[in-house]
């Protein structure tokens, strides 16, 4: 059996910039952090040629054109068409439609498994440039590629997504003890909310195709805020980097009327009465995972778990993808 795993994520700055329909005009540049949280796939060889899959649902096929998982199909066809004796399974920490990124969690642990089960090598580069082909070049996904490099990577990392598609890779120059302080007061809250990205993604990137006025400045601002927010990181400043958490929600908001909805609103403004510095909502919006950076987290844990909230503790992984057994 071969097990592999790639993590989770969260964004600190920059959200938004790393579709191709904005930073192919005017280049995008994130902050993504990966967490400690996994998808993981193990593979195994059947004794009789088949091709098993077990995820939300179980397949069990002959041929890998029949397979109707599309994120499996494409990627058994990118790295062996002719495959026609495996079994597979995915396992995660934290289900999908919650904002951390799952999917592109799930595309690099696969393809990682994939190639190991094939004996080829893939660096982190080719890793998350695959699962960008598959997601977004062959599926046509409206997302990005923070996820797919971010669980690739792991780490707190900067992307700079150039206009021609290339992305640069940087680590956050962050001090050990910004790091700690970081990850001490970083909460995050389930809002019972889990919804599909798709929609509210679309919304943008139609948008962003279009060269809609407003979309293009609020993004231009987001992505302004990212590099602001890696400033004020990297010289330790971790309560402007909550306001500007703030700020950039502000904006967020502003790009869908769906990126939010009353309840949300109420626990938000909630977080910031009882020592929230600011926060958002993680991933494309609409529900998920609230994310606040905490003066008092002591006292925001007592607000938001009285109000039903659930907290998912975490610390961040250096890691990236890989291979665990």
């Amino acid at each position: 059996m071969l097990i592999t795993r790639s993590p989770l994520r969260i964004t600190l700055g920059g959200g938004g910039t790393d579709l191709p329909s904005y930073y192919s005009q005017h280049g995008g540049f994130l902050i993504a952090a990966a967490i400690d949280k996994y998808v993981y796939i193990t593979i195994n060889k059947p004794f009789t040629p088949t091709i098993i899959l077990k995820y939300s649902k179980i397949e069990k096929v002959n041929k890998v054109t029949d397979i109707e998982h599309s994120i499996i199909r494409e990627s058994i066809k990118l790295v062996n068409r002719n495959i026609n004796c495996l079994e597979m399974t995915s396992i995660t920490d934290i289900p999908a439609g919650t904002g951390l990124g799952s999917s592109g969690s799930f595309t690099t642990a696969l393809l990682k498994a994939l190639h190991s089960y094939e004996n080829n090598l893939i660096n982190q580069k080719e890793l998350a440039e695959q699962a960008c082909f598959i997601e977004i070049g062959k599926l046509k996904e409206p997302i990005g590629k923070q996820d797919q490099y971010i669980s690739a990577y792991g780490g707190i990392t900067c992307f700079e997504f150039c206009k021609n598609g290339q992305v640069k890779v940087s680590p956050l120059k962050i001090s050990k003890e910004t790091l700690y302080n970081l990850e001490d007061n970083l909460l995050l809250f389930f809002t019972g909310y889990s919804r599909a990205a798709s929609s509210i993604l679309k919304e943008q990137n139609d948008k962003s195709k279009s060269n809609n006025r407003d979309m293009m400045a609020n993004l231009d601002f987001v992505k302004e805020l990212g590099m602001k927010s890696k400033v004020a990181l990297e010289k330790g400043d971790l309560n402007q980097f909550g306001e500007l958490m703030n700020i950039h929600w502000e904006h967020k908001k502003r790009r869908s009327g769906n990126m939010s909805n009353p309840k949300i609103d109420e626990w938000y403004n909630m977080a910031l009465k009882n020592g929230a510095v600011g926060g958002k909502l993680i991933g494309a919006g609409g529900g998920g995972f609230l994310m606040f950076y905490a003066k008092d987290k002591a006292k925001l844990r007592h607000a938001l778990m009285r109000e039903g909230l659930e907290e998912v503790r975490f610390k961040f992984d250096f890691e990236g993808t890989k291979i665990v057994l």
